[in-house]
């Protein structure tokens, strides 16, 4: 009986995406199963992936030791022995399987080298380890060329991030600029990132990730507070400094303002610190608003069990309820409700803006003393750099400078943070009760809290009634 073997092919990049470099291993290696009389009954593929990076993991490989160790497969054939490792770890988990197994077979198209043998083992283990050696040094090679780049400005190529043209990475996506602008408004009004990431999912925004059925959290987070928004240059996720202390801007139109980009960025992170691991999606629009007028108990709004699309039954109520240290006796139907209230605060809301003076597009005060701080450090590096001052007396120096820039620019942050968030929970004008009650509903939120510390619903009395607005009163601010 002809001996089962598996087929082990992998390539560390397939740009063109198109298996070919996989698919000529595998002829060659399905000759070489002929010659030696096996039946090859599986390949396992991993394709366009790496075999020297330490958190990929390679999900045919594991298939593959996971069947050879269960005995579903009598051996492998590989093109080559760096297809299979690359990292020592992999080949002594192979060679692992092969000790608890002596029959097991093992051949290579482009060598001879046997792990089923102890000599067979002891050469794979140095051709490993040499190809590991290869691999660092390409890598620090790769590493160098993508900080030089980095330093320079320029891209490192690779897939346009959104935001910018996939044929000229350089320029910029209107459409793409356009839907971030909008979410990083929404963010600066209170509209939660999950909301944000489940809209673009189902508008097919943010280059969502082939085969993938929902965006990332992190994913969208990152596209709303890239640096590269406002053309800075990063390495390894950090902004990168020039010899001048100053950020290093980029090759590519940037998509934000400096004032922009720092807001988001402080909201987000505010975020984080005040709500840490804690969702803030809200399905009601008075849910911790609403009140009993009998016992002043916040209301909750919940949905109605017996409501199906298009039926005259309620869709949702807001209810009193004694599991929430209530009396249970007040509960109304949710929309009309939610619909009065919208009213009241976006007429409250343009009356106080007809007479408001026109906004003034404040700049923060400390930009002269920033500028100047940024200056002296430069000057300091350019100083030492010439020898007129020494590296101990630079570092002397230099660190008051920088917490002192560091402080500026967190101030900097926070008050275009307050100015853009102020901004955009006021922007309510031109708002119409539907375009308001469409809005995410922690947008809607944000707006009724501006006007209103509560609302109180009051009892209605027993049977079947008409809504009556007199029974719903809103506390305003």
């Amino acid at each position: 009986m002809a001996r089962r073997v598996g087929i082990y092919t992998r390539i560390s990049r397939d740009d063109e995406g198109e298996a070919l470099g996989v698919a000529r291993q595998q002829q060659d290696c399905e000759r070489l199963a002929d010659l030696r009389s096996w039946q090859a009954v599986k390949v396992y593929e991993d394709n366009d992936v790496s075999a020297f990076k330490r958190h990929v993991v390679r999900e045919e490989f594991e298939m593959m030791l996971t069947d050879l160790r269960a005995g579903l497969i009598d051996g492998i054939v590989a093109y080559d022995l760096d297809r299979l490792a690359r990292q020592p770890r992999d080949l002594e988990r192979l060679i692992e399987i092969y000790d608890e197994r002596p029959r097991l077979d093992f051949a290579t198209v482009t060598n001879d080298i046997n792990i089923a043998t102890p000599d067979g083992r002891t050469m794979a283990r140095i051709m490993v380890a040499f190809a590991n050696k290869s691999s660092h040094d390409a890598s620090r090679r790769i590493q160098r060329k993508h900080l030089e780049l980095a330093q320079q400005g320029k891209d490192s190529g690779g897939p346009a991030p959104y935001g910018w043209r996939k044929d000229d990475r350089t320029k910029v996506d209107p459409d793409a600029a356009k839907a971030i602008r909008e979410a990083q408004r929404e963010i600066l009004a209170g509209v939660r990132i999950g909301t944000i990431r489940t809209r673009w999912q189902e508008q097919g925004l943010g280059n969502p990730r082939a085969g993938t059925k929902r965006m990332a959290h992190h994913h969208v987070e990152h596209i709303l507070t890239s640096p590269r928004l406002v053309g800075y240059r990063t390495y390894h996720g950090e902004i990168l400094h020039g010899e001048d202390g100053r950020p290093v801007m980029g090759e590519w139109e940037p998509i934000n303002a400096l004032e922009e980009w720092e807001a988001v960025c402080a909201a987000v992170a505010e975020r984080k610190r005040k709500h840490p691991g804690k969702t803030l999606a809200r399905k009601y629009l008075l849910s911790g608003i609403a009140r009993c007028g009998l016992c002043k108990t916040k209301i909750r709004g919940q949905i109605n069990q017996k409501w199906q699309p298009g039926s005259k039954a309620a869709r949702f109520t807001y209810q009193c309820s004694v599991v929430n240290g209530g009396c249970g006796k007040v509960g109304r139907v949710g929309d009309p409700v939610d619909r009065l209230i919208a009213q009241l605060v976006l007429e409250e809301q343009r009356a106080r803006a007809a007479v408001a003076a026109a906004p003034v597009d404040q700049r923060w005060s400390g930009e002269t003393e920033l500028e100047q701080i940024n200056e002296d450090i430069a000057q300091l590096v350019a100083a030492e750099r010439s020898k007129q001052i020494t590296v101990t007396t630079l570092l002397q120096l230099l660190p008051p400078k920088e917490r002192e820039r560091d402080e500026l620019k967190l101030e900097r942050a926070r008050f275009y943070k307050e100015q853009k968030q102020g901004e955009a929970k006021n922007d309510t004008t031109n708002v119409t009760v539907d375009e308001f009650l469409a809005l995410p509903v922690e947008r809607q939120q944000e707006i009724v809290l501006h006007s209103l510390s509560a609302v109180i619903i009051h009892p209605a009395g027993r049977g079947r009634r008409k809504f009556d607005p007199s029974l719903i009163e809103p506390v305003w601010r």
